[in-house]
């Protein structure tokens, strides 16, 4: 294996950037590439990152001119957008080594009216659900069925695409939002409503076999008590403690199915899946998969992996997983975004304004600190450019330890005006197990 290779991580967020990070520290590459990239991509990196701000994932063929001019040696396709336009397969056309699903392996992501049917197919516990394909369709059949449901779009909405409706009414509202997901909404679902605990769960596969590399339960909602605006993750803590040896099992069995399933329906799938599950009453049911790494979950999974990350995709490419040894280290890391105030809605009033403590926070033991929507300004001031500004990861033999490093950290961020946000629960669900 050529100890000076080049390898490109097609993605611009806080996962991307904990990619770069793992990336760098291989001993078998010696430039990252990010598209687009962010501007803190560097600061964890002991190799050269370079960054095209200006494209977008779905850029494939620029993409492909960028490979072939920089000598790429490995693609890293970690982004869902990514994935649905085909980029695996153009690059693996082009003779470009690529991990990450092809375009029809990645539908169980980027469809999920498609991804319902397959799981009623293969046996696969999910929520009862109606595929709807016009909004007369949907409010017809929330009025005539009353109950709480989740109504989501099909397509893929930049994690926001899920609307929970307690009662006839919301469900009617949520169907109406579902316009503005445009094509992604044209066809969306009304799922059953489970009352549980919700996890994730993440397996390199190489096509044949897998393994579970991680698990990881993420807070979704704007506000602490998981109240406000569904948004792309707000936190989360690995490896949490609703995931006992029952659940594993139950974790490795759907995996099973569903690789087994998309082997049978000829569409092999490579690269990192991600299981969206559910806990009620003991049992394990699919809310969800996707079709690449979590974000932030990512962030705390990534770095309890002992393995080389270069290796690692090599060994998912050339169809040997299951000679892999993967190591993982023993801690619980608990990761928090920092966002604008205003997200997920309107937050344009932040764009523009100083990020303070990036340098304090870097200098804080067991403590890293991801970039997202920052960008770094001529004289070295961080401005805030997006939603989701940054993640901080802390560390810990326990949640409690972890929580106390990463609260610390981020009491050292501000955004001029008053204007950073961010949830101080996260973790409450270990927290609470952890004391009993």
């Amino acid at each position: 294996m050529n100890k000076r290779n080049v390898v490109l991580v097609v993605d611009g967020g806080g996962r991307g950037a904990a990619l770069v990070h793992k990336y760098s520290l291989s001993t078998y590459v010696s430039k990252i590439i990010a598209i687009p990239g962010n501007d803190l991509m560097q600061i964890n990196s002991s190799v050269s990152v370079k960054t095209y701000g200006r494209l977008k994932t779905t850029s494939v063929k620029e993409i492909l001119e960028i490979c072939r001019k920089e000598k790429v040696d490995l693609v890293d396709v970690a982004q869902d957008n990514a994935v649905a336009v085909g980029l695996v397969d153009e690059l693996n056309k082009a003779g470009i080594k690529a991990v990450g699903p092809m375009k029809n392996a990645g539908q169980i992501e980027w469809d999920k009216a498609w991804a319902r049917e397959f799981m009623e197919k293969y046996a696969i516990p999910h929520p009862k659900f109606k595929i709807c394909k016009s909004q007369k369709q949907g409010i017809d059949f929330v009025r005539k069925h009353k109950a709480s449901w989740f109504v989501k779009a099909s397509g893929l909405a930049g994690g926001k695409g899920v609307i929970p409706a307690t009662n006839t009414k919301e469900a009617i509202s949520g169907i109406k939002q579902m316009k503005k997901f445009d094509s992604a909404g044209n066809t969306y679902l009304l799922e059953e409503w489970l009352i549980g605990e919700e996890f994730s769960a993440f397996a390199f596969s190489d096509g044949l076999n897998y393994q579970i590399v991680g698990f990881a339960q993420d807070y979704k909602r704007v506000n602490d008590g998981d109240l406000g605006g569904n948004t792309g993750g707000m936190g989360c803590v690995s490896n949490p403690l609703v995931v006992n040896a029952k659940i594993r099992k139950q974790t490795e069995q759907i995996i099973t199915k569903t690789l087994n399933g998309l082997k049978k329906e000829n569409r092999p799938y490579k690269g990192v899946l991600y299981l969206g599950g559910i806990v009620v009453k003991d049992k394990v049911y699919a809310i969800e998969f996707n079709a690449r790494w979590g974000d932030p979950e990512a962030q705390v999974i990534l770095p309890s992996i002992k393995n080389d990350l270069y290796q690692i995709s090599e060994e998912i490419i050339a169809g040997n997983i299951k000679k892999l040894k993967i190591k993982q280290d023993k801690k619980v890391r608990v990761v928090i975004a920092g966002v604008s105030k205003g997200y997920p809605g309107d937050y344009s009033k932040v764009k523009g304004k100083k990020v303070f403590g990036i340098k304090k926070v870097q200098k804080i033991p067991g403590i890293k600190i991801y970039g997202a929507g920052i960008i770094k300004k001529v004289g070295g001031n961080y401005l805030a450019q997006g939603g989701r500004l940054f993640y901080i990861v802390g560390e810990g033999k326990t949640v409690i330890e972890a929580r106390r490093r990463v609260y610390h950290a981020m009491s050292k961020m501000s955004v001029e005006g008053n204007n950073l946000h961010f949830r101080t629960d996260i973790g409450w669900r270990d927290v609470e197990r952890f004391r009993r």
